[in-house]
């Protein structure tokens, strides 16, 4: 009976043990975007390259979308439509740089649905 409770819990300090090859890994950096008629209004100007939560927080009268890509890029990251009152999620990893961000639905964009996002390096902790 010794026995098999040392394996379980030699068993369970391994579990909640951190990686033995460095540090855990980070959190996601987050962002809200709120949507409005007609602008994006950014929670912060900048947010740390890795892991991201991105939210998108329709509260204006129509529905809107979100788009983002890496100036130089070619990939969008793209957050579904949502209307008012609605809230969507991109779970994303992103690349240090500059985003433009867009509402990609009619003529939203041309009427000043956009915004820029810097994406910082991560420091380093070494």
């Amino acid at each position: 009976m010794r026995l098999l409770l040392a394996g379980v819990l030699a068993g369970a300090a391994l579990a909640v043990s951190p990686p033995s090859r460095g540090l855990p890994p980070a959190p996601p950096a987050r962002l809200q975007v709120t949507a409005l008629e007609f602008e994006y209004r950014l929670s912060r100007q900048s947010i740390v390259a890795g892991p991201a939560l991105i939210e998108l927080v329709n509260l204006g009268e129509d529905e809107h979308d979100l788009r983002l890509r890496r100036v130089g890029g070619t990939r969008t990251y793209a957050l579904r439509g949502t209307q008012p009152d609605e809230r969507g999620l991109l779970r994303t990893r992103l690349l240090p740089g500059r985003f433009r961000l867009w509402c990609s639905l009619a003529d939203h964009a041309s009427r000043g649905m956009r915004a820029e996002l810097r994406v910082v390096p991560r420091p380093s902790t070494a």
